[in-house]
């Protein structure tokens, strides 16, 4: 019998590439309808790591994929990750529960309101627009490039479809489409005065640089062409790591991943293009990437500037503004500009081991850089490793670094994050190793789920790198340094590679640099399957981003305490 949740399957099947999610009450009969037409789904184990792998399925592959739970409490614990999809404007679809159409039962929650407050909206069906709903839902995540969600009544779940499912006028006239926001304009043209003004200003800059961002991963050819034009330096956001390949004059990541000479440098150039990124605090630094006297110009596809620091916005797709620039260039020079980039040093090599006897984080990635496959893929949690990789691995494609979780600060999203973007490899880059750089914190949040990763690496290669500090790392740097108790900062002593060795993954655990030599053996073998390793790093080597963020931090903790005991009497408000 095809029901109204097969009608819904029927549409995400064709619109979707992958689906994630776990079975429950209020999705049964939509998980029925997906698998009995062989479409490409995966369960997972926690309904994050649904909305979470669906996420990083699109930030890998371009594809959009779905993700399904059920209601009430799978509907509840799938909000951070779709918190983070929204932030991170990553399009994809939820397929959930929902309460009966004749009202709320007990246990049921109003989860239109609760999704609303993330910023995302709910499309629900009914008996007789369940497909044009479905279709809505598709065409809005990826003109919007945002998550929606379509809700499924529990009592039409299993009801018959009728004959008039593909009634789309039906659902055309109801309330909730009046409400709904207009298209966004991913291909816009550029506005021609302001990118004549654009133009003047790269014309006559004498120290130009190029900033890329992920949002420029479709166009970095022309990213690198304006950049030879201009012959200006270059540098990215961490996830437009790539874009510029080992082009001369590229500074690395701009911002709080910088190298020391590389920074001095970004902060040096008098006119700053940034490509398709948007601004935030790491790449900005807090705001102190950019000299004060620096005009920065700015190409996104969002509707307005990302940060006050933009001093020209191009509202346009990052294609179509570098194909325009390249009409309205000539050819530059900037020979001592660009003799100054090529000499620029990287990031300070690390020790073998700190002072404490536990592994240098930087010497771990350092060697993890030359040690894993080339053709790799790198997806990060949150917390305080997460500088490592960015700062010391080096990436050869534009498109192959992913930090899913920064967008709301959130940690525990890394296992689901591996389980996307093996699976996007599987369907579009099959061999391509994926690398999840994870803490032991985040790791044990999501621990589950690296089920999911063991299963779905079967026929690929998975590393999972567990910078293990026996810490909440970020938490221990920013408030035990300036004397919180640190007691409830500590995650106690555990055994990672034995867990991963029951889940069915090689463990291995590092206390030495040599002890990679094993790693090495099984990425240079034909062998598959997940590699995880439990690297016993030091907490006593803290990243630079961190120290910065704790000195923004102490300032403003310090501003506020000023204004709360002044003598006019402000009170402050968190």
């Amino acid at each position: 019998m095809r029901t109204i949740s097969h009608v819904v399957s029927e549409v995400a099947c064709a619109q979707s590439a992958a689906t994630f999610g776990l079975m429950g009450n209020g999705n049964a009969y939509f998980l029925d309808g997906l698998t009995r037409a062989e479409h490409h789904f995966v369960a997972v184990r926690h309904e994050t790591a649904a909305v979470t792998a669906a996420d990083t399925f699109y930030r890998v592959s371009g594809s959009i994929a779905t993700a399904t739970v059920t209601y009430g409490a799978g509907f509840t614990n799938m909000l951070t990750a779709l918190a983070e999809a929204r932030m991170a404007r990553t399009p994809l679809v939820v397929v959930v529960g929902d309460q009966p159409t004749t009202g709320a039962r007990p246990w049921d929650i109003n989860q239109v309101d609760a999704a609303a407050a993330l910023g995302v909206e709910t499309l629900t069906v009914t008996a007789t627009t369940a497909r044009a709903t479905a279709d809505l839902a598709y065409r809005r995540a990826r003109e919007l490039r945002t998550p929606v969600i379509v809700a499924i009544p529990y009592d039409l779940a299993s009801v018959p479809a009728p004959d008039t499912t593909q009634a789309k006028s039906a659902y055309a006239e109801t309330p909730q489409t009046k409400t709904l926001p207009a298209r966004a304009l991913a291909h816009r043209e550029p506005s021609g005065s302001t990118l004549a003004r654009v133009a003047g200003l790269l014309t006559s800059a004498e120290r130009p640089l190029v900033v890329a961002g992920q949002g420029a991963k479709h166009a970095h050819e022309l990213v690198t062409e304006l950049a030879n034009r201009l012959d200006a330096l270059t540098a990215t956001t961490a996830l437009g790591k790539g874009t510029f390949g080992d082009r001369a004059g590229d500074l690395g990541v701009c911002g709080g991943f910088a190298a020391e000479e590389p920074a001095r440098l970004i902060q040096s150039a008098d006119v700053v293009l940034v490509v398709g990124a948007g601004l935030n605090q790491f790449t900005t630094a807090f705001g102190h990437a950019f000299g004060e006297k620096a005009t920065i110009i700015q190409i996104d596809d969002s509707s307005a500037p990302t940060n006050p620091r933009v001093d020209v916005f191009l509202q346009a797709d990052a294609e179509v503004a570098c194909r325009q620039l390249l009409l309205e260039l000539p050819s530059l020079k900037h020979d001592e500009w660009m003799r100054a980039g090529s000499r620029a040093d990287g990031h300070v090599a690390g020790d073998t081991v700190a002072s404490d006897g536990l592994l240098d984080p930087r010497s771990l990635a350092q060697s993890l850089d030359e040690l894993l496959p080339s053709d790799r893929v790198f997806v990060q949690d949150g917390g305080h490793f997460l500088g490592w990789m960015p700062m010391y691995a080096r990436v050869e494609k534009p498109g192959s670094f992913h930090m899913v979780g920064t967008a709301f600060q959130s940690i525990g999203l890394g296992l689901a994050s591996a389980v996307g973007a093996v699976s996007a490899l599987g369907l579009t880059e099959p061999g391509r190793t994926t690398v999840l750089a994870t803490g032991d914190g985040g790791f044990l949040m999501a621990l589950a789920d690296l089920e999911s990763v063991v299963r779905v690496s079967v026929n690929s290669k998975t590393v999972i790198v567990i910078f293990n500090d026996g810490c909440y790392g970020a938490e221990v740097h920013q408030y035990a340094s300036r004397g919180v108790n640190d007691a409830a900062m500590q995650t106690g002593a555990v055994d990672f590679a034995t867990v991963a060795r029951g889940m069915g993954a090689i463990g291995l655990t590092l206390n030495t640099l040599s002890d990679l030599s094993t790693l090495r053996a099984w990425c240079e073998s034909d062998a598959r399957g997940t590699f995880v390793i439990d690297a016993r790093i030091s907490p006593t080597v803290v990243a630079p981003y961190i120290e910065e963020i704790t000195r923004v931090m102490a300032a403003t903790e310090s501003r506020f305490a000023e204004m709360a005991t002044s003598p006019s009497g402000t009170t402050v408000q968190n």
